[in-house]
């Protein structure tokens, strides 16, 4: 059950972070799934387009809000690329 414990901590933490949303647990789920699929390397490299599709975001300023918040917060911590052709960097904080 070791592969839940970043979820799981996540949760622990949120039940007590009040400013944590349904689109916060969604796009934490989502970079949860892509650390998954890149064979659990950390930091995980994603495409904005990518991410919102599967976190059923349509509006980047959702997107960027709830990615920001998340930093800031201490749960991730995000570089962007600020290039097209290059995925942001999302490091998971166990």
């Amino acid at each position: 059950m070791e592969q839940f414990k970043p979820l799981s901590g996540f949760f622990e933490a949120a039940k007590t972070d009040g400013r944590i949303t349904i689109s916060h647990i969604g796009l934490y789920a989502v970079l949860l799934q892509a650390w998954q699929d890149q064979d659990f390397r950390n930091p995980v490299m994603a495409f904005s387009h990518e991410v919102m599709a599967l976190a059923k975001m349509s509006a980047r300023a959702t997107y960027f809000k709830c990615l920001n918040d998340l930093n800031d917060r201490g749960y991730i911590r995000y570089e962007r690329s600020f290039k097209r052709n290059q995925r942001s960097k999302v490091y998971l904080l166990f």
